[in-house]
């Protein structure tokens, strides 16, 4: 059996597992919070609590979160989808009615994944117990957008992975362009 079809089962086994295991209070705290990740309104407000107060640090956490969010943005809806052009999970997959309620676009990389990661990963650093508070919701994002169906485990763990290296970009950037121009 090939390594894609040995993903395509491990994505589906995955998928029906989490899509059926959830409890209706479960599902709805994941649905929540996924709403407020929709369009990075929850990173955008945690970056304005973080400026707002934490004096230097914070400003310096959610400016590196903004940014880092803004590249896996770019990359993940901006580059990925467009070349990767992977259906959402079967419906029949799903056995709730919030898979009606997906996207149309192609499912390869999960955005929200890749945005809750990154803004997690670059916050942390700079500001260790806001960025591990950020974690709970980042990772309920994560297992929400498999939980309803809009993505396959593989997306997501591929939206986690345009995370980390946003993150880790966007903390890195500025010596390394420094570097670049001083020499």
């Amino acid at each position: 059996m090939s390594l894609l079809a040995q993903m395509h089962q491990a994505d589906r086994r995955l998928t029906q597992r989490v899509a059926a295991g959830a409890s209706p209070r479960v599902h709805r705290a994941l649905s929540a919070v996924e709403e407020l990740a929709e369009g990075s309104k929850l990173w955008c407000c945690a970056a304005a609590v973080m400026a707002w107060t934490g004096g230097r640090r914070g400003r310096t956490a959610a400016a590196a979160g903004l940014a880092s969010v803004a590249v896996a943005q770019l990359v993940s809806n901006g580059v990925c989808k467009q070349l990767v052009d992977r259906r959402r999970p079967p419906k029949d997959w799903i056995p709730h009615d919030e898979v009606d309620d997906r996207p149309d676009s192609p499912s390869f990389p999960s955005g929200h994944t890749a945005a809750a990661v990154a803004f997690t990963a670059a916050v942390a650093p700079t500001w260790p117990l806001p960025g591990g508070l950020c974690a709970i919701p980042a990772a309920m994002v994560a297992v929400e957008r498999v939980q309803s169906g809009a993505h396959y485990p593989s997306d997501v763990t591929a939206g986690a992975a345009i995370g980390l290296a946003s993150a880790w970009l966007t903390r890195r950037a500025p010596r390394l362009v420094l570097r670049l121009w001083l020499t």
